[in-house]
């Protein structure tokens, strides 16, 4: 009688558990999901980030959604950005502001030498597979620190080294390519090689890779200038 009850209330806790997980994951779902996919191409994508960079580099800006009733309703409605976009941390390239665009515009994934790596991948498949951005862009920028460290080979401690490992080969390849460059010309040449790599990268991934061959989503580079503000296109 007593094994009985014991069982009868572990398989109790054992089902409450169980339904709590699944009730934890449901509002973890619902509070990153949204209602629909933005109705923006990649093409249209394309264009908003090339004006807003205009009206950036002009002192034009509009600074667009940024008032409270746009929190308010990407609060209630969730999030509909237009494109995704893999930035580096530095302070000198904040996102948003460079393509004179607000909250909710813009799903950014921010990590030093803007690597790929399965955290960086994954945020990626989320903006792209889940909230349905049609643009994925990996933008470099000018003086970025990761890449000069490893062109000149710095020494580098922590979990530094880890993090910039996809650099070296993309600056293997710019030396093998072009080893005539030195100095900054190598730095720089390595800068736009890195953004090709994490694209590479990024392709290697089966659910972008997807939405790439069935052409829901386009993948291009960019090169910030932080010494004008202006983005190229790679």
């Amino acid at each position: 009688m007593t094994c009985s009850h014991n069982f009868s209330r572990r398989n109790f806790l054992t089902t409450t558990a169980m339904g709590s997980v699944a009730l934890l994951l449901s509002g973890f779902e619902k509070a990153f999901a949204t209602d629909s996919a933005p109705k923006v191409t990649a093409d249209e994508a394309m264009k908003l980030l090339k004006e807003g960079n205009a009206r950036f580099t002009s002192g034009k800006t509009t600074r667009p959604h940024i008032t409270k009733e746009r929190l308010q309703e990407t609060y209630k409605q969730g999030q509909h950005p237009f494109a995704t976009i893999i930035a580096c941390s530095d302070s000198r390239v904040p996102v948003e502001e460079i393509f004179d665009q607000g909250v909710g515009d813009i799903f950014t994934i921010r990590v030093a030498g803007n690597v790929v790596h399965a955290d960086e991948s994954g945020s990626v498949e989320y903006g792209a597979g889940h909230l349905g951005t049609g643009l994925v862009v990996v933008m470099g920028h000018t003086k970025c620190g990761a890449v000069t460290a490893v062109v000149k080979g710095d020494k580098l401690g922590g979990n530094i080294p880890k993090l910039v490992d996809t650099i070296a080969p993309a600056v293997a390849r710019s030396k093998a390519k072009k080893p005539e460059l030195t100095g900054d010309a190598l730095i720089n040449d390595s800068i736009i090689e890195n953004v090709k790599e994490s694209m590479s990268l990024l392709l290697k991934s089966e659910e972008i890779a997807h939405l790439v061959h069935e052409g829901k989503v386009k993948v291009v580079g960019a090169l910030y200038h932080i010494e004008s503000g202006i983005v190229d296109w790679l």
